[in-house]
């Protein structure tokens, strides 16, 4: 019995101290911002791509929605490309000084490479301004990653740049980044 009671007093003092070391933060302290996050309504992450935002359909951009943008974000980039492509990753889309309060685009975007609000769309690897839907060869479906980054600042590029110029710009100056990809198989 004597040989219990030091057990005893040792499990009383480590569970005590445990529920010391995490205190409950109050509904203040526990408010911290939303992880950056991208979505669209025409299909669900990881699933097929509907034909119309295909090269087999309309080829028009998806509709995307984005929430949980930093308040310090300066400008959002996007960039939406294929990493299944056989000759390496395979670019569709880049957008680069969205304003931060824009919560997504619209389906269809123009391909014209400024748009409204100071929007730049530089060169898909086509090499055409604006989105260039999935267009896979014949065999495994592709993913197709939709890309959005919140950046400190605007960015300096010329309508020409492609994804690698736009990665480059962006170096150092990405707050945050959320991503999600849908397929496309023929």
């Amino acid at each position: 019995m004597y040989r219990l009671i030091p057990i005893l007093a040792l499990f009383l003092i480590l569970t005590a101290c445990k529920k010391a070391e995490v205190p409950k933060p109050t509904e203040q302290e526990g408010a911290t911002a939303m992880a950056l996050k991208i979505v669209s309504e025409a299909f669900a992450h990881q699933s097929a791509i509907p034909k119309e935002f295909t090269c087999d359909g309309n080829d028009v951009s998806p509709p995307l929605k984005w929430s949980g943008v930093p308040a310090a974000a300066k400008s959002l980039a996007l960039i939406c490309d294929d990493p299944d492509a056989p000759m390496g990753t395979w670019t569709h889309w880049i957008m680069w000084n969205l304003p931060p309060s824009t919560p997504g685009l619209p389906e269809g975007v123009p391909p014209d490479s400024l748009l409204p609000g100071g929007i730049h769309q530089g060169k898909n690897s086509w090499p055409k301004s604006g989105y260039g839907g999935p267009c896979p060869p014949p065999g495994n479906p592709h993913r197709y990653f939709f890309k959005l980054f919140a950046l400190d600042t605007e960015l300096e590029l010329p309508v020409t740049a492609n994804q690698a110029g736009l990665e480059n710009a962006m170096r150092g100056h990405v707050l945050a980044q959320a991503e999600f990809y849908g397929t496309y198989g023929r």
